[in-house]
């Protein structure tokens, strides 16, 4: 399909949404933005929260597409969660049915199956079909968001695209991110393939670069037209130096959700 002109990105003044303001306009898309946090330097960026469905309404209308990041993306409470994550994205889906956008990009997670064993040694990828085993209610949410895009394709011929993210940052900061880290270069190619591929429907689909050491299936990703450049083994000898190898001992190493599986790291508000 031809890519969409205006495209309303939640989550913008995020660390992700921080990144994908500066990479997506390249691709000639004019980005409206929506975060619950003032911009600096955006005047006239919406500042809401997604439980304020009239300016979601707002916000979507005239818009060709959607990407959602906002939100919460660590470990809380499941009120927090709930009220953030679920009902928020539930609200954006519910503005953009009304408004007649017909795709979306939803922000999944690979925590949304972060208690599947990650591969070792010869194991195969995790498929995308892998049953969802989520590691925190966070990953929970994600699950929940990827059901109410099935829900919505199916009732209402809204197609979306989940993209189970692993960790977008200039560069892995773990070992273990080197089998999950989606450059953000990586991340915007991936998102203008999921605005732009036909006929979607709601496609499930990982996120990361073409990692050596690479945990999970891009087929579907691929499929999109996706195509990564980029791969974190560049960065493994300095990060394997100063953390070591994972463990197959340790806990904090035996599934793909790492320490959201253990001691998941809590939003701070």
């Amino acid at each position: 399909m031809p890519a969409p002109r205006t495209v309303l990105l939640t989550g913008a003044a995020g660390g992700l949404g921080t990144l994908m303001r500066g990479l997506l306009p390249a691709y000639g898309y004019e980005l409206r933005l929506f975060d619950a946090t003032p911009i600096e330097g955006e005047p006239d960026a919406i500042t809401a929260d997604l439980a304020d469905k009239e300016a979601l309404r707002e916000a979507v209308q005239g818009v060709d597409a959607i990407i959602h990041l906002a939100g919460i993306s660590l470990e809380s409470t499941f009120d927090k969660i709930l009220r953030a994550n679920i009902e928020g994205t539930y609200n954006l889906y519910e503005a953009a049915r009304t408004e007649g956008v017909g795709r979306t990009v939803f922000a999944s997670s690979n925590h949304a199956i972060g208690f599947t064993p990650r591969p070792q040694g010869d194991d195969p990828l995790i498929p995308v079909e892998t049953p969802r085993r989520p590691d925190t209610f966070y990953g929970l949410s994600k699950c929940f968001g990827e059901d109410l895009a099935q829900l919505y394709w199916d009732l209402h011929g809204m197609e979306t695209v989940s993209v189970r993210i692993g960790s977008c940052f200039l560069e892995p900061n773990s070992v273990r991110m080197l089998s999950v880290w989606l450059s953000p270069g990586d991340c915007a190619r991936l998102f203008h393939a999921a605005l732009t591929a036909e006929g979607v429907g709601h496609s499930v689909v990982y996120g990361s670069s073409a990692n050596t050491r690479l945990w999970w299936d891009l087929t579907s990703a691929r499929a999109l037209g996706y195509e990564p450049q980029d791969d974190s083994e560049q960065f493994a000898e300095k990060l394997i130096a100063e953390q070591g190898e994972l463990d197959p001992d340790n806990r904090d190493h035996a599934f793909l959700g790492g320490t959201f599986a253990t001691n998941p790291p809590r939003w701070p508000y």
